[in-house]
């Protein structure tokens, strides 16, 4: 069996956790995930299995979506609930002064990574470090948040919203959002609603993988292609496609339509997925990765 599963991961499992449980529906070791999630978060976690696995190193990185819960009030260590809490403010604050707050994160930002993430710095994790009791200096690193919604507060507790860029930090997001209302905040759940382009009303428990029966398994399995769908199409004609699958390097010249020179590329024969290629400075189609299945 080859494709992509998505699966709701449940709290308090690792990534890891559920690729194990895979390896066990499926029967196979190939198999591998797009996007790591903390044990503590839910959601959307694409699980790729069989052949479906050269694809993992191809997972773009781009616009994730959550929903995350808040309280005002309180900071920790970790900057969510499950870290060491201290109280900081119990001054209250109005619905309006937080969608007030919401609009200096929209856009463009900067972030300064957690301790408690598994970012590396001079090879070594800050998680690490941190369970030592050291911190480090951190760099600030850019984030784009192309949507940030207030869904509900109460006063002390809210719910928002987030389309993001890969490699934000939705606990930094949520305890800056609290330094600027002067009241600190700490994350007290995480959901991530979208990745890879697939959502998750797409996603299947882990209970309804374990019990499922091997064609319902096969059924569920999406083609890799749809990880690739949003990429600019190269279609090749029959000689084409042979010297594509031969390695063989193309004139884009030649080709019945281009793509953005060093940017990936949906190759297709046919109407039919066939790989990921990608024009170079010299204008000659480079095979990034071959899907002969697909």
């Amino acid at each position: 069996m080859t494709g992509i599963i998505c699966i709701n991961k449940p709290q308090e499992f690792t990534s890891f956790d559920v690729v194990a449980s895979m390896r066990r529906a499926f029967g196979t070791k190939k198999i591998g995930h797009g996007g790591t999630l903390d044990p503590m978060a839910t959601g959307v976690l694409p699980v790729f299995v069989g052949g479906a696995t050269k694809a993992v190193d191809l997972v773009p990185d781009d616009s994730k979506s959550y929903r995350a819960g808040f309280r005002l009030g309180f900071v920790s260590d970790t900057q969510d609930i499950w870290g060491k809490l201290r109280s900081r403010c119990e001054n209250g604050v109005s619905e309006a002064e937080v969608q007030f707050a919401l609009e200096d994160f929209r856009g463009d930002i900067m972030q300064i990574p957690p301790m408690y993430s598994a970012l590396k710095i001079n090879g070594q994790k800050l998680c690490d470090l941190a369970r030592r009791g050291i911190e480090v200096e951190r760099k600030p690193r850019p984030a784009a948040i192309s949507r940030l919604e207030l869904v509900s507060f109460d006063g002390t507790d809210g719910v928002i919203d987030v389309d993001c860029s890969g490699g934000t930090y939705i606990r930094t997001l949520i305890n800056d959002i609290g330094e600027s209302l002067c009241t600190g905040a700490v994350m007290t759940s995480l959901c991530r609603t979208k990745s890879c382009g697939f959502t998750l009303e797409q996603c299947h428990g882990l209970d309804e993988v374990r019990n499922a029966s091997p064609e319902q398994l096969e059924s569920w399995l999406l083609p890799v292609s749809e990880l690739f769908a949003p990429l600019p199409e190269i279609p090749l004609d029959e000689v084409q496609t042979r010297m594509f699958l031969n390695g063989v390097r193309l004139d884009a010249d030649r080709l019945m339509k281009r793509a953005p020179v060093d940017e990936d590329a949906r190759v297709t024969s046919g109407g039919v997925f066939i790989g990921v290629g990608r024009i170079n400075s010299d204008g000659e189609l480079v095979s990034v990765k071959q899907f002969r299945s697909e």
